[in-house]
């Protein structure tokens, strides 16, 4: 990256961490620092370019659709304000805003649509922060933020055909794992990630069946 590069990094990593410090719902600075070191790192094994990988990691929550009632293109809008703001270049700002647009999960049966390699680098990262252990941790943090129930044994999963259908959802966090965080590793598009995302979905697998060992008063 070139210096003026260098800049608009900096301010939009200033910028997104005074508005999403003491965020409650695992979605706060911490999140999007960890999906941005993330997201560089998978970079450098992949030949894309690294400001706009930067870019979007940083910008990947700037309005995420779980706070804007299902719009999925209020983050792209608030990157464009922005990134203009900050005089980003109009090619970068396309760029990034697009990508926004598409990173989030949308449903077990909802196929992905990120065909910039930019993009599927910062999916990845993002992705990866929702499993493992700190993706465990995020998701409890998110259920209890909604009032969602720990478990409900009767509860029947459901493999979302549609945005709408999975946005609306209020599953218990257990049942998110089924309909979301354990679908993750397949769908996982860099080499990189893969290997990372082994290892976390194998200690999803471990913490589930504790949990339900613990449940029925076994362990």
């Amino acid at each position: 990256m070139n210096s003026h590069q260098i800049e608009i990094v900096e301010k939009t990593a200033q910028f997104i961490q005074k508005k999403f410090e003491g965020e409650g719902t695992g979605h706060d600075w911490h999140h999007i620092y960890r999906v941005w070191k993330s997201a560089e790192n998978i970079a450098k094994t992949e030949d894309c370019d690294p400001y706009i990988v930067s870019l979007s990691a940083l910008l990947h929550d700037i309005a995420d659709h779980k706070f804007y009632d299902g719009d999925l293109m209020e983050g792209s809008r608030q990157t464009k304000t922005w990134l203009k703001e900050i005089g980003a270049d109009d090619d970068t700002i396309e760029k990034v805003a697009d990508i926004v647009s598409r990173v989030s999960f949308k449903g077990a049966n909802v196929k992905d649509d990120m065909p910039s390699i930019e993009g599927q680098v910062v999916q990845d990262a993002d992705r990866l922060d929702a499993i493992g252990a700190i993706g465990i941790a995020r998701a409890f943090a998110y259920g209890g933020n909604k009032n969602r129930s720990l478990y409900d044994p009767s509860e029947k999963y459901e493999m979302h055909e549609s945005f709408d259908a999975y946005h609306k959802s209020e599953s218990s966090t257990i049942a998110h794992f089924y309909e979301k965080l354990l679908l993750l590793k397949d769908r996982i598009h860099t080499a990189t990630a893969k290997k990372i995302a082994e290892e976390r979905h194998q200690y999803m697998e471990t913490f589930l069946e504790q949990f339900y060992g613990e449940w029925e008063g076994k362990r």
